[in-house]
């Protein structure tokens, strides 16, 4: 398995999403790998797909290696393999589903930065579920894109996946708290679904959060780790994608 280097500055490292996200709740094996140090500011981690990734650092190929690991030491049901992440890692997810949808069964991104630097055009060979969660307020990465900085907007890129999986339905909004709206499309092929959980001013946080995840509001309407639960526990990899 790759070796990773040394902790980025606090509140990018693993322990603070581990802390923050509430993950370590859920009924299941959670890991919490650090990305490589990337271009620029200092001690920033970044994964792959952001402009300021690390040059010649393959995340995937150590994603799969870091699946091997796991699955030779522990129990692991591999048709129940899940990504998430907040950010540049929620992002990340998100080329996970285009290049390991063999491995990774469905995906959670929260506050994703869908640049997609380097990457190839998506095409999984399944329909991969989403469900996505992004603050109407986010002046990181903004809610309606940022052409500049080649980020779409979020409603579009929740739309695109939809299409990408061949929803034939949706999407179908839903308020579900004062300032929580859910987006659902269905239909899809192989019984996958994408979501999209947009959070009326909504920062570029973690909803649910009790400590620090990220600049504005931190709505406590919902916890995004129940949330994404309660959504990705549903779905599998079918029995012949199984590696």
């Amino acid at each position: 398995m790759a070796a990773r280097p040394r902790l980025p500055r606090p509140g990018q490292h693993r322990a603070g999403t581990e802390e923050f996200s509430k993950l370590s709740t859920l009924p299941a094996i959670l890991v919490y790998p650090n990305g490589v140090v990337g271009q620029g500011d200092g001690d920033r981690q970044a994964w792959q797909g952001a402009p300021y990734s690390a040059p010649g650092v393959d995340d995937v190929a150590f994603t799969h290696d870091l699946l091997d690991h796991l699955g030779a030491g522990l129990c692991v049901d591999e048709r129940r393999v899940y990504a998430t992440g907040k950010s540049n890692g929620a992002g990340f997810t998100a080329v996970l589903a285009c290049r390991a949808a063999d491995r990774i069964a469905a995906i959670a991104p929260v506050a994703g930065a869908f640049y997609g630097t380097g990457e190839p055009p998506c095409a999984p060979p399944r329909a991969v579920p989403v469900i996505e969660f992004h603050g109407t307020a986010d002046a990181t990465i903004p809610y309606t894109g940022d052409a500049d900085r080649g980020l779409p907007a979020i409603a579009d890129w929740a739309a695109a996946w939809a299409e990408r999986d061949g929803c034939h339905a949706g999407p179908h909004s839903e308020r579900i708290e004062p300032d929580i709206t859910v987006g659902r499309w269905t239909g899809c092929a192989r019984g996958a679904e994408v979501r999209h959980v947009a959070v009326d001013g909504g920062g570029h946080t973690w909803p649910g959060a009790d400590s620090y995840s990220g600049g504005g509001q931190t709505t406590q309407t919902i916890e995004a780790h129940e949330v994404l639960w309660e959504f990705l526990r549903h779905h599998r990899l079918p029995v012949e994608e199984t590696s």
